[in-house]
């Protein structure tokens, strides 16, 4: 019998020596779970449908093997010939993670004196400038599905001698309604061609994409709900006062940075004004916002120069803030999915992290939902101070408030409750 190992160094993953030299200069000590067991299958060629959570490795288990391939083909001669073609091309969703992807490759590749060129493509951005850039065609093309459309339609760039297709954050994208793009996308590139596909959840619509697309996959799948880095809690309110917890929270923990979720873009600039007016400054980021504002705003986040950030669900995909102390479903994500995406901004790559969902009495179903489809269970806790009412059958009752003390006593008698103390780093060392 043959015991198959898994590499555990990135030397024995067979990467060339100017890959591991900027490895090592990344403090990238050791190759992730995903990257162990994926680089190797692509190396082989094969096509690969990989799942795994959120700042798991994901961009390097693709981006590495790709550059490699590149830089083989530059020595042999082999490469394409000049023209505005692609060999290389990552599918995302998001504009953001389009320039992160893109970003992450091109600091892989510093080693190789620009011999490699990557681009990010993506709309809300002038389409000529783009077009520009493609002048020459592009070794590896980060894009969008719309504005590489547009691109195609401009014959800025022509996908028939793509060796490489990466659908990365594939449930994603279909969620988004992008079904009809790909379609005509995919039906652009070579047929003879490696496919590789990564998505964190597996809805019906990735599957039947994996059945149709990829060629005798290797499978892997290690998405889990392990908690050993990213705590989750949940704390039960009263409806109309997730704001006044919020900020108690934020006032009391002093986290470095917190990541705040709601639903839509209005309610970013409503929250961000209520806030404001207990002293607490936030940031915005949603659609709304022009590409350059969103850039700013993130780049400014991501240096830590803003502190509080509320977004929508366009900052839940891909987006790798590094050391984020704390995420806080402010509003719960619509889809359960979702719900994995946006607590995995938080606790990436072994750091610790923490995930807070504050819940009222009307979220109290769609939680239970959430916990279902995701397959764990969390403890109700309420904050000192804010407990909420309690539920018996279809009736709230109301939680006793503490009476007020006599006037001229100074201080409020306040009434023993059995209510979680808001102590919530508890159990785990807080982040300096």
């Amino acid at each position: 019998m043959t015991t198959v190992t898994t590499p555990a160094t990135f030397t024995e993953l067979g990467l060339i020596t100017p890959l591991l030299a900027r490895l090592a200069e990344l403090e990238y000590h050791q190759p992730t779970p995903i990257q162990a067991r994926a680089i190797p299958s692509v190396f082989a060629g094969r096509d690969l449908i990989a799942g795994a959570n959120t700042g798991s490795g994901k961009t390097a288990t693709f981006a590495l093997p790709m550059l490699q391939k590149l830089r083989e083909d530059i020595s042999s001669g082999s490469k394409n010939s000049k023209g505005n073609f692609v060999t290389g091309l990552v599918l995302v969703p998001t504009r953001e993670l389009a320039k992160q992807v893109a970003d992450s490759i091109k600091s892989y590749a510093v080693h190789f004196n620009g011999e490699i060129k990557t681009l990010a493509v993506f709309g809300g951005v002038s389409v000529n400038i783009q077009m520009l850039a493609l002048r020459g065609g592009v070794d590896i093309l980060v894009a969008t599905p719309g504005r590489l459309l547009d691109l195609i339609s401009s014959n800025a760039i022509k996908l028939d001698k793509v060796k490489t297709l990466v659908l990365d954050e594939a449930d994603r994208m279909l969620s988004l309604g992008f079904t009809e793009e790909l379609t005509a996308l995919l039906a652009l590139t070579p047929k003879k061609k490696q496919t590789l596909l990564f998505s964190a959840t597996f809805p019906e619509q990735v599957t039947t994409l994996t059945q149709e697309l990829l060629n005798n996959p290797i499978e892997i799948q290690l998405q889990s709900a392990d908690a050993s880095t990213l705590v989750q809690r949940v704390f039960t309110v009263n409806k109309g006062e997730k704001t006044a917890v919020l900020a108690h929270l934020i006032q009391q923990e002093q986290w470095r940075q917190a990541l705040i979720f709601v639903n839509a873009k209005h309610h970013c600039e409503h929250l961000a004004e209520k806030l404001a007016k207990r002293g607490i400054t936030a940031a915005v980021f949603h659609g709304d916002k022009g590409q350059s504002e969103r850039s700013r705003v993130l780049d400014g986040f991501k240096a830590g120069d803003i502190e509080v950030l509320i977004a929508t669900d366009i900052a839940a995909r891909g987006l790798d803030i590094e050391k984020l102390p704390v995420v806080i479903n402010f509003n719960l994500p619509r889809s359960p999915s979702d719900y994995m995406h946006r607590i995995g901004r938080s606790g990436r790559a072994g750091e610790v992290g923490l995930a807070i969902s504050l819940i009222d009495h009307e979220d109290y179903h769609h939680f239970s939902v959430i916990e279902k489809k995701n397959k764990f269970r969390l403890k109700r806790e309420q904050v000192e101070g804010f407990e909420a009412a309690e539920i018996t059958g279809d009736s709230i009752l109301a939680v006793e408030k503490p009476m007020a003390a006599p006037e001229g006593t100074g201080k409020k008698k306040r009434k023993k409750k059995t209510s979680v103390n808001a102590d919530i780093w508890s159990g785990y060392s807080k982040p300096e």
